[in-house]
């Protein structure tokens, strides 16, 4: 297994790690984990082709859909409210 793939695998089981923390724990290491993404996503595909871009990518926005529907409603103008857990 090259070293992508690895670093893909480790990028999910920190993912699901990240997931089963508290919501106000999980805003750091996520949005850490979601700027990696792509990154990581770009070397996968480099190395291994697009089919395998296509998977992760898939396996990413199944991850986080719901910070990325947020950050999408914002940069679109719309109304993005926080769950009520994250509101002060």
């Amino acid at each position: 297994m090259t070293a992508p793939l690895i670093l893909g695998c480790l990028w999910v089981v920190a993912a699901a790690i990240v997931a089963m923390l508290p919501m106000k724990r999980q805003m750091l290491p996520g949005s850490l984990l979601l700027i990696a993404a792509p990154f990581l996503l770009g070397w996968i595909a480099f190395v291994h082709g697009w089919i395998w871009l296509a998977i992760g990518l898939f396996a990413f926005l199944s991850m986080f859909r719901r910070p990325l529907l947020y950050y999408l409603r914002k940069m679109l103008g719309l109304s993005a409210d926080l769950p009520p857990e994250l509101k002060k």
